[in-house]
């Protein structure tokens, strides 16, 4: 690629993809928070709590409901990931996309290993009919999901965040103040110790935000783009019209 192509217009502003798609952010933080209440209100905050919660018949469904949504939600959220770099477009920086691509991937991945803990939990002391009373393997288990989802996840949620709002205050892919904003909660979730297990909402509740905007962006940006056309007619501007006119 020549550097004429790479400043190209179409290459800083590749085309916008389906709102299907862009709505990807939505649907990550929808089931996102789903997930985090069922489980919040079902299970104990405190890793050392000593599983009273798999006696009960309806917490498990409520954490074996919220388990499901977890792989749908970490593929809504690659997607949202895409969105936000299809934006970006020809203006990526490679050392903040580095840690972009780097927080992202590690965020879900280490979501899903939690999930996968937790369910491991489940199969091991309910359909096995064990109780998780003096049992060193739930001691182990609880506290590794406790510690991935509160304390390494919500991290890299925070740094996705950092990174996010530095690659939109540099390329102006949304406004400042959402920016700023995003700097704000993400040095909450960094600095707010772990005992507070509600702090991993603020995540989901950016991104909806986030995915606010660039949808109304995007229907703005078609609706212009819509207009222009109409008011140029439907062979004006176009590559047969504009060799014909250079040939006469």
């Amino acid at each position: 690629m020549t550097l004429d192509q790479r400043k190209s217009p179409d290459a800083l502003h590749p085309p916008v993809p389906p709102h299907v798609v862009a709505i990807s952010g939505m649907i990550f933080s929808t089931l996102f928070i789903a997930s985090l209440v069922c489980v919040r209100i079902a299970v104990p905050a405190d890793p050392a709590e000593p599983g009273l919660w798999l006696t009960d018949p309806t917490f498990r469904s409520w954490v074996r409901f919220a388990l499901k949504l977890i792989p749908f939600t970490g593929i809504a959220f690659l997607w949202f990931m895409a969105v936000l770099r299809n934006r970006v477009g020809g203006l990526e920086d490679r050392f903040f996309a580095t840690v972009f691509f780097g927080s992202g991937l590690l965020f879900v991945a280490m979501l899903f290993v939690a999930a996968a803990v937790s369910h491991g939990l489940l199969d091991t002391f309910v359909i096995k009919g064990n109780l998780p009373a003096q049992s060193d393997a739930y001691a182990v288990g609880r506290a590794m999901a406790y510690a991935l989802m509160n304390t390494f996840a919500v991290k890299m949620a925070a740094v996705f965040m950092i990174v996010t709002s530095s690659i939109g205050l540099r390329t102006a892919v949304f406004p400042r103040w959402m920016a700023f904003v995003g700097y704000a909660l993400a040095l909450v979730m960094l600095l707010t110790i772990t005992d507070f297990a509600w702090i991993a909402l603020v995540f989901p509740a950016w991104v909806f935000l986030l995915s606010t905007y660039i949808l109304v962006s995007d229907l703005g940006e078609g609706r212009q783009l819509a207009t222009s056309i109409e008011s140029k007619g439907p062979h004006e501007g176009t590559p047969e019209s504009d060799s014909a006119n250079e040939e006469s």
